[in-house]
């Protein structure tokens, strides 16, 4: 088959490639200004790359061609998938940290598929779910290894690891319905166009939140610090304007679950950058594992 029979795996790739340089960028950032802080500042940044994109490549800086129909889907896609969805997550990783994190959010893809399956009719082939439980398999298997003593969870009190659980499945859920809610919205619409209608929405979303616990004053102290705002600049063209985008094109060009399975190896591609810019070790069990996952993904493509 050409690439182009395989768009949507392609672009699912391509998204999780983007998506591994923003968990190092926005990780950075976060730490300088405060995650929620980076959130609502990432998305107004996409919301002015977008409509700069949108101006040049289709003379409309605003996605005012959308149907009332599709408005309302992809803004609900944006409020549950970006403000509803990120807001669970980014505070489970404060609760239990990124591992156990990252573990539970391994259950996007399944979620993904069923609620696939239920909204939009979508099956999956033999091929599809075996390269699925592959590529969840070999991801889950990298993300629970044991970390050395002092780094890891073991200090969690018991209602802390509850609710950092129940919300990073509220995160999962609201990364896997967002998705859904995307190809229902977005049908054969322009894919940036309807990425910004999503951010529009998920920005309201979090201004909303803001402004009922008061955050303004730490928004405005962040944008001070000019080596944070360029950070989540940059980070903004590779998260919410590419990944974004290319995460709608492979849900419009693929079955949901199978671009979700694809965009959920960020935990494995981020093994090389963090050996070569962080100068973190890599275990044999990650490379294990790392295998397993992109043989996932490539059965996916056959």
């Amino acid at each position: 088959m050409s690439g182009v029979d395989h768009l949507g795996e392609l672009a699912a790739l391509a998204t999780a490639g983007c998506w591994t340089i923003t968990a190092m960028v926005f990780e950075t950032a976060g730490r300088r200004v405060g995650s929620l802080t980076v959130n609502l500042v990432r998305l107004a940044f996409a919301t002015v790359l977008l409509g700069a994109w949108g101006a040049v490549t289709r003379g409309m800086p605003l996605p005012l061609d959308a149907t009332p129909e599709a408005w309302g889907w992809l803004a609900a896609s944006g409020v549950v998938g970006l403000t509803f969805g990120d807001l669970c997550l980014f505070r489970a990783l404060v609760l239990i940290g990124a591992r156990l994190s990252l573990l539970v959010m391994s259950l996007v893809p399944p979620m993904t598929a069923i609620l696939g399956w239920l909204a939009l009719g979508e099956g999956l082939g033999t091929t599809d779910l075996i390269g699925m439980a592959l590529t969840v398999g070999g991801v889950v298997y990298v993300v629970i290894e044991r970390r050395p003593a002092g780094s890891g969870d073991g200090g969690l009190s018991r209602r802390d690891r509850r609710l950092g659980v129940l919300l990073c499945l509220g995160g999962a859920f609201g990364q896997a319905a967002g998705l859904v809610l995307s190809k229902v919205g977005m049908k054969s619409y322009d894919a940036f166009s309807a990425t910004q209608i999503r951010v529009i929405a998920g920005m309201a979303g979090f201004a909303l939140i803001f402004c009922v616990i008061g955050w303004w004053p730490r928004v405005a102290a962040a944008m001070k610090d000019g080596r944070a705002v360029a950070i989540i600049g940059a980070g903004s063209v590779f998260g919410p304007f590419l990944g974004i985008s290319l995460s709608l094109i492979a849900v419009q060009n693929t079955e949901a679950g199978v671009a979700a399975t694809i965009m959920a190896i960020v935990p494995v591609l981020i093994i090389v950058p963090s050996v070569l810019i962080k100068k973190e070790r890599i275990s044999a069990r990650a490379i294990i594992g790392a295998v397993v996952a992109v043989a996932g993904v490539g059965v996916m493509f056959l």
